[in-house]
């Protein structure tokens, strides 16, 4: 089997699947097939559906990786037949029945916390004036305005969602933890990361590590690749 095994990538909250250009270019330029989920963002159930939709797709195994919240869906979708391992870029691993809320509440009180304003409508934004700081902090002032200018509203719904048989319990798992993360707090990340049994990469980076360092995600996703292919 060849280690040039197939890619997707799930993106996390308030942000779209464009942020993984950086990370799609150095994979595809390695030999891998890579594609992007759009989530809608909407509800958990509508995430792993467009997640699973695209591993429909699939000619062969493959590598699903999720950032932030892409971590709850890839924990949901990736029980799909095709999906060989996972990776969690600075993400959530609900086990059954837990959901994106339930792990923000076991974070530390007295740690950063994520600016995130009140839901209207049923939607969520982060702090426009406070984005850099927390979710792009090794990001240009530039790229971090256009981010939150850019914002996706997150859907309140997709928070509480629930993982039913959480895939990680079934498929190896890779977890790259951001050091100087203030969305998730680190020490979070190595929690979750332990309970899944990952392999794990620290990088001094921040939430935003798939846009400001790719190379070290992409160098995790081939790592996974690689070994999978053994």
């Amino acid at each position: 089997m060849s280690d040039k095994t197939n890619v997707v990538l799930v993106h996390g909250g308030f942000v779209d699947g464009s942020g993984w250009q950086g990370v799609y270019d150095l994979l595809t330029a390695d030999g891998h097939r890579v594609s992007i989920v759009q989530n809608p963002t909407l509800s958990l159930e509508g995430d792993a559906a467009a997640t699973r939709m695209i591993l429909d797709q699939q000619d062969g195994p493959t590598i699903l990786v999720g950032h932030s919240y892409g971590g709850a869906v890839i924990s949901e979708a990736g029980t799909h037949e095709r999906v060989a391992a996972l990776v969690y870029v600075c993400a959530f691993t609900p086990n059954a029945g837990e959901s994106v809320n339930t792990l923000i509440a076991t974070f530390p009180a007295s740690g950063p916390q994520p600016p995130i304003l009140p839901p209207v409508d049923g939607f969520l934004f982060l702090d426009r004036e406070k984005f850099h700081a927390s979710f792009a902090g090794d990001l240009s002032a530039e790229q971090a305005a256009f981010m939150a200018d850019s914002q996706v509203p997150w859907g309140v719904e997709a928070l509480g969602g629930t993982v039913s048989e959480p895939a990680w319990r079934s498929k190896p798992s890779w977890y790259l933890v951001t050091t100087g993360d203030l969305m998730i707090p680190p020490d979070s990340q190595r929690t979750m990361s332990e309970r899944i049994s990952a392999t794990v990469v620290d990088v001094d980076a921040s939430h935003s590590v798939y846009v400001s360092q790719p190379a070290a995600v992409a160098d995790l996703i081939k790592q996974a690749a690689a070994s999978t292919a053994e």
